[in-house]
């Protein structure tokens, strides 16, 4: 069974490696990743895994593997920080609350099956310091992640608490990615 990743997150390729998967390829999805008016933080991390697992080539025998992250804080959908600007902005939110890191999943199985699976872990900031947002703006750790971190990085010395999914906020839960392949013929080494 071929497997395709349909991410060009190099997190995504290092996790799914960790359940023993190497994709035969990885492909880039077009798929645009504005929220809808009005649409939820968990259909609109669902809506764009499916979205990402529909809008790779997928031929004959071949399993198509997606997945979407975004920070929700209560309603609001904390994607991609794009420059400095929304990565402090998106950080002094974060400061000292709770938020969910919502992780889809989508598996196109070989027969034309679609499987999903969301991750939903709470992850609470300590309070933050101007010098602390102002060093990790610095670093350029925040830029392209959603609610602007990256917990496998330095943000990690800023979560006090944690409970669901660490690889679910690093961007593949890996507990709900093993059952949707294995779900699908999926074979892990």
């Amino acid at each position: 069974m071929t497997l395709i990743l349909a991410s060009t997150s190099p997190r995504r390729a290092e996790l799914l490696a960790r359940l023993g998967v190497t994709p035969a390829c990885i492909a880039a999805p077009d798929v645009d990743e504005s929220p809808l008016k009005g649409e939820a933080p968990r259909a609109y991390v669902q809506r764009v895994a499916l979205a990402k697992a529909h809008a790779v080539p997928r031929a004959a025998g071949e399993v198509v593997l997606a997945g979407d992250t975004t920070i929700a804080l209560g309603r609001r959908i904390l994607g991609k920080a794009e420059d400095d600007a929304t990565v402090r902005a998106m950080l002094g939110l974060l400061s000292g609350r709770r938020h969910h890191c919502l992780s889809a999943v989508c598996v196109v199985a070989a027969d034309g099956t679609v499987r999903q699976r969301l991750s939903d872990t709470i992850v609470a900031f300590k309070p933050l310091t101007s010098a602390e947002i102002d060093g990790y703006v610095a670093s350029g750790e925040g830029l392209g992640k959603a609610g602007g971190y990256a917990i496998q990085g330095r943000a990690e010395a800023f979560v006090r608490f944690l409970s669901g999914s660490h690889s679910g906020v690093v961007g593949l839960p890996l507990f709900e990615t093993r059952a949707l392949l294995l779900a699908s013929g999926v074979a892990l080494g």
